[in-house]
């Protein structure tokens, strides 16, 4: 199927040409047609497959086809999206798309000055594509009206979710009229998503694309087991290699991003943070520096890297595993783009180990460990040992009748007899003081009893009450 295939008019059939868009991704395919006939529409699609030409070519379409002017201060259409940055690029798509149509559109969100949003709106224009927080307070301030919309889509709904802006989706919604056509766009679909999908869609077609969890084919991926202390002296490292031209770091908050992006300006790496607390200018001109090549090494949050449309990203490293198995794919996402390939690098500590897991769990592989470093951590990697002989535990090996499976077995070594804490005996007969490992990894001695100790407390051992000590008489 190409897009000559499908029913859309001469106008955007040429703009698509000119874009040297000529087969349509399994979503547009799957979606355009019903949009074309004003079905409601639920897409579950990962970033980067072509959703917003999905819903942007039957809007721009039926638009162009009302042939209807634009009234100032009451859109027609209205696209919601998380950021800023999703906001600007469904603009510039809609914009190049709908190059040769009579459509009209806008942009609006916050974190710069609302008058030429409010300059716009007072001309007239079709569509509106928003971010929810300052559309809701142009609507307070009586500068836009939803009461003649006709179209409405909302795009990444999961991360709606993730930012907290549900509540005003909700009171969106809550303003839309009741005849109207509406897109619901998700990565993925957890239950509040479901249900917020199921009030805002009236018979509406489903359209699956891949699953939910899958990683791409192109991204090399691989895991660095590595203690927390030297995650930092590890980073370093890899950066010292010319061939990671441009590197997006993913941290898991906000404070973290900016004390890494400072500390790596400060030892010289071309270096910025983006994330949910920095302005939206910052952040816009920080994205566009990164696209520019002025800037080497980018630190980002998961709320802010959504907005990442940047092809030539040679490596993405997450200096912290995700907590959720879904923003791992999203992470590794914005490598490997355009048909490009790329590499992703997870720095792995102890306590991350099961997030680690769950990520493994969901995209379904296991990912390589890479143990070719000098900041290896035998301790961090004692969850994945644990992990790999959690079966064997249960059985008693063919070495000595033991029970689980020890560090060095495959290897011709015996299983280190130190790790039971216990004392052995030497040649004399005398007790030789052992050394154990704790969980945190510390040695510390462990000292032995004496024989005549220990058969003294074993026979001073009684079962039933325990006699209470007789008290002196006054």
């Amino acid at each position: 199927m190409t897009f000559s295939d499908l029913p859309i008019i001469p106008e955007i059939q040429s703009a698509l040409k000119s874009l040297e868009y000529v087969t349509p991704t399994p979503i547009q395919a799957g979606a355009i047609p019903p949009l074309l006939e004003g079905k409601d529409l639920l897409g579950c699609a990962q970033t980067g497959t072509g959703k917003t030409a999905a819903f942007a070519i039957p809007i721009l379409q039926q638009i162009h086809q009302i042939n209807k002017y634009a009234v100032p201060y009451q859109p027609i259409g209205l696209i919601i999206a998380p950021t800023r940055e999703l906001v600007v690029q469904i603009s510039e798509n809609i914009r190049a798309i709908g190059k040769h149509v009579r459509v009209r559109h806008t942009t609006v969100f916050g974190g710069v000055g609302q008058r030429p949003q409010v300059a716009a709106l007072a001309k007239g224009v079709h569509i509106v594509v928003a971010t929810p927080g300052r559309l809701l307070d142009l609507i307070d301030q009586e500068y836009c009206s939803l009461s003649k919309l006709q179209f409405f889509v909302l795009d990444e709904a999961d991360r709606m979710l993730d930012m907290g802006f549900m509540p005003d989706v909700q009171k969106i919604v809550r303003l839309l009229p009741r005849k109207r056509q509406s897109v619901f766009l998700s990565a993925t679909m957890p239950a509040p998503i479901q249900q917020l999908a199921s009030t805002l869609l009236h018979q509406h077609v489903t359209v699956m694309v891949t699953p939910p969890a899958r990683t791409a084919d192109r991204v090399k991926q691989s895991v660095m087991f590595v203690d927390r202390g030297n995650k930092r002296k590890l980073l370093d490292r890899l950066l010292a290699d010319p061939s990671r031209s441009r590197v997006l770091v993913f941290m898991r908050t906000k404070h973290g991003a900016d004390r890494l992006y400072k500390s790596l300006i400060a030892d010289g790496v071309s270096a910025e943070g983006i994330h949910g607390g920095r302005s939206q200018n910052a952040r816009q001109r920080v994205l566009n520096a990164f696209r520019d090549g002025k800037i080497r090494v980018l630190i980002a949050t998961d709320v802010a890297a959504r907005g990442i449309d940047i092809d030539d990203i040679s490596h993405v490293i997450n200096f912290d595993v995700p907590v959720e198995a879904e923003a791992y794919v999203h992470r590794i996402g914005r490598t490997a783009r355009a048909g490009a390939s790329g590499e992703s690098i997870t720095l792995c500590d102890g306590d991350e180990y099961k997030y680690l897991q769950e990520i493994e769990k969901t995209i379904g592989m296991s990912i390589p460990v890479d143990r070719d470093h000098p900041f290896h951590s035998v301790d961090a990697e004692d969850e994945e040992l644990r992990a790999f002989s959690n079966l064997e535990r249960k059985k008693k090996s063919t070495r000595g009748g033991k029970r689980g499976r020890s560090r060095d077995s495959g290897t011709g070594k015996s299983p280190r007899k130190e790790t039971s804490g216990q004392t052995s005996q030497s040649s004399d007969g005398g007790s030789v003081t052992k050394r154990r490992r704790s969980i945190s990894g510390k040695v510390r001695k462990v000292k032995p009893r004496s024989p005549s100790h220990s058969s003294k407390s074993s026979s001073s051992r009684s079962f039933g009450k325990r006699s209470r000590p007789k008290s002196k008489r006054r």
